[in-house]
């Protein structure tokens, strides 16, 4: 079977705060590490009542520094709110502290409203236009450096930190092809374009120096529970999420409410149904046979899981029945 890999956005939840949201961070990385989850990744938001990790690299340096074997990373930087050579330093900074053990992760979206974006930027003369140059740009510092060269990354020339490009349209699979760095798709929150996003990065795939094959990681919320009714009363929290995200009420994540799904217009069910349909909400037994299911019909070559559960040890506990469900598929 392939690995799992933990997507962590370090919720706020209602009634908690940062400060709590970076040690259930920790806390959740070092369970990951326990039970063998391949990496640990961050998310760059901005804006978000809810979300604490908007200041992505400082937070992976504080994962870091509570693991020792788990690679962490960012999933990802947004890179039209930062010069890459900014990313660079601040990312070979990392390296540099925990060897062997950084990723990075690169997206073209703001993550976050477009006055926010500006706000970060102060202009909007560089964004997603200028993607392609500015991960190129972002490889060279990472390089060995010429001796021509001169603005280098220090720390960070020579270090070769592992790039990913991620995306949920056929736009990043094409780029990740073309300059051969491995692929996230986010089916988590937009699935639509998943498959055809996934065949096209396989077909015009190109190696490189970083990577001799395609390689596709892929997004999938994973809600578990004892029971298959535990679990999706725990699901409850993240559609809430969803609804108020997509209402323009963004806030904290609110607890679970019995019986939520039936509280919700049909239009709101068939928006959730179609953004979260890479799921799995049950028992152990669901869990198992829903990560088969997907692997074989995707074939990902490895997993990130992620999920909204406002009580952190029900999270620990998620995790551990999806880490368990992929170790009785391996023995079988």
């Amino acid at each position: 079977m392939v690995p799992l890999s933990v997507l962590d956005l370090s919720p706020i939840p209602e009634g908690g705060d940062a400060a709590q949201s970076f040690r259930n961070s920790a806390d959740l990385a070092r369970h990951a590490e326990k039970l063998g989850y391949r990496r640990y990744w961050l998310a760059e938001h901005h804006n978000m009542p809810g979300i604490a990790s908007a200041a992505t690299a400082v937070v992976i340096g504080h994962v870091a520094a509570a693991t020792s074997t788990i690679r962490v990373g960012a999933g990802g930087i947004m890179l039209p709110n930062h010069a890459p050579l900014m990313i660079a330093e601040a990312f070979g900074t990392l390296a540099s502290l925990h060897p062997g053990r950084i990723d990075l992760g690169l997206g073209r979206a703001p993550g976050t409203d477009q006055l926010t974006a500006h706000a970060l930027r102060r202009n909007l003369e560089t964004g997603p236009d200028t993607f392609p140059e500015d991960v190129i740009e972002l490889m060279r510092y990472f390089a060995e450096p010429g001796e021509a060269q001169r603005v280098r990354a220090v720390p960070g020339a020579g270090l070769h930190v592992p790039l990913w490009i991620l995306g949920s349209s056929l736009y990043g699979a094409q780029l990740a092809a073309g300059l051969g760095l491995p692929y996230a798709f986010a089916s988590h929150f937009a699935p639509q374009e998943m498959q055809q996003a996934v065949a096209l990065y396989r077909a015009r795939f190109k190696p490189s120096e970083q990577l001799a094959e395609p390689y596709v990681m892929l997004g999938l919320n994973i809600f578990a529970a004892d029971t298959d009714e535990e679990a999706r009363l725990i699901f409850t929290s993240h559609q809430q999420a969803f609804v108020n995200l997509r209402s323009g009420r963004p806030g904290r994540l609110q607890p679970p409410v019995e019986g939520f799904d039936e509280t919700l217009d049909p239009q709101w069910r068939t928006l959730l149904n179609q953004m979260l349909a890479c799921r799995i909400v049950g028992s152990p037994d669901k869990i198992r046979d829903g990560l088969k299911a997907f692997v074989e019909r995707t074939g990902a070559n490895e997993i990130i899981v992620t999920g909204q559960i406002y009580d952190h040890e029900a999270r620990k506990h998620s995790y551990a029945i999806a880490a368990k469900a992929l170790d009785e598929l391996a023995a079988s």
